[in-house]
């Protein structure tokens, strides 16, 4: 083996990490703590809305519940549109 070729041996070995997709792990409990977060206050504004109904709550705690399950979910939703925004984006991208 020549010095060229052992020294590109060496530098592809050292750079291999870079193509390892651990990024995206790290990311994804960071991904399912949000849909977890998204569920309770979901779950939680219809528990509140459930005890309105029964008169268990009062109306400002109902009000303030469908206010915070509104904002979760039109985040959601832009979420969602910017992600199907990229997605057709790159799917225009000459190859």
């Amino acid at each position: 083996m020549d010095m060229t070729t052992l020294t590109a041996l060496q530098g592809y070995s050292g750079l291999r990490g870079a193509t390892r997709s651990e990024p995206a792990e790290q990311t994804a409990p960071g991904l399912a703590a949000l849909a977890r977060d998204f569920a309770a206050t979901l779950q939680e504004g219809e528990d509140t809305a459930i005890a309105a109904m029964t008169g268990e709550a009062d109306p400002h705690a109902l009000v303030q519940a469908l206010v915070q399950t509104e904002l979760a979910v039109e985040t959601a939703v832009t979420v969602r549109d910017r992600v199907v925004e990229a997605y057709q984006e790159i799917l225009r991208m000459p190859v």
